[in-house]
């Protein structure tokens, strides 16, 4: 599909009514198809990627203060000293997960619950964990607001989530100081884990392979900066 008949797709969804989350509007849908054709200039290419981006309205994931720029291509503060991802970010690691409508996937870092909405909108089953108890109702509730259904952990994220694993996919959205044990061992033979490891101030974005029960393969797929990956649990 060219990118042309790929908006006219979207724009149809969008007089369907399928796309018409309370509090988003023409105005924010029109700015939402601009930010999709600069991210795909970047590189962006998974059709399923970009109609989510297309389809999740992301100013409703961002404190009033920054929901003019919601559509800029460029990371915010959210409470607690986090942060929404770039949305060109968001789209890179989503489609270094390479997919499959359906699959299981594991989110370590809820934060706002925007890439929790992009995976449930692609079809998958998400289980996402957080570590601050506030950011883990907050997203719980917005998420359920505007109808994504997702299963809400909290807990920590270097832990992951074995009771519900194995994971056919897991993305850590903060950058980890190294590829956590824990996590995995939680993948499926043939899962693919996306995690940007380094220091605080620069992480390579990790793609990690589970080849067999101690085999992994990893690549390395370019420099990017987020929030540090913690341990343990924080109320607020």
């Amino acid at each position: 599909m060219d990118f042309l008949r790929f908006r006219l797709f979207l724009s149809l969804l969008t007089i369907s009514g399928i796309n018409m989350h309370s509090g988003d509007t023409l105005k924010h849908q029109g700015l939402r198809s601009k930010l999709l054709t600069e991210i795909q200039h970047k590189g962006i290419t998974d059709e399923k990627v970009l109609a989510a981006i297309g389809k999740v309205p992301r100013h409703l994931f961002m404190d009033s203060s920054f929901i003019r720029f919601a559509y800029q291509d460029s990371a915010f503060p959210i409470a607690s000293g986090q942060t929404i991802s770039q949305p060109y970010t968001v789209a890179f690691q989503t489609q270094l997960l390479q997919v499959e409508e359906g699959m299981k996937v594991l989110e370590v870092g809820t934060g706002s619950g925007y890439q929790s909405a992009i995976l449930v909108e692609m079809g998958l089953r998400v289980y996402t964990i957080e570590r601050i108890r506030s950011l883990f109702l907050e997203a719980q509730l917005r998420l359920s607001e505007l109808g994504y259904s997702a299963h809400f952990l909290y807990g920590d994220g270097y832990e992951g989530s074995p009771s519900y694993g194995p994971y056919d996919r897991i993305l850590v959205t903060a950058g980890a100081t190294e590829i956590p044990d824990k996590l995995k061992s939680q993948l499926k033979p043939g899962g693919i884990m996306v995690v940007p490891v380094g220091t605080s101030g620069h992480q390579d974005m990790i793609r990690c392979v589970r080849k067999g029960s101690d085999e992994f393969e990893i690549t390395m797929h370019g420099g990017f900066v987020f929030v540090p990956l913690l341990k343990g649990k924080r109320e607020s």
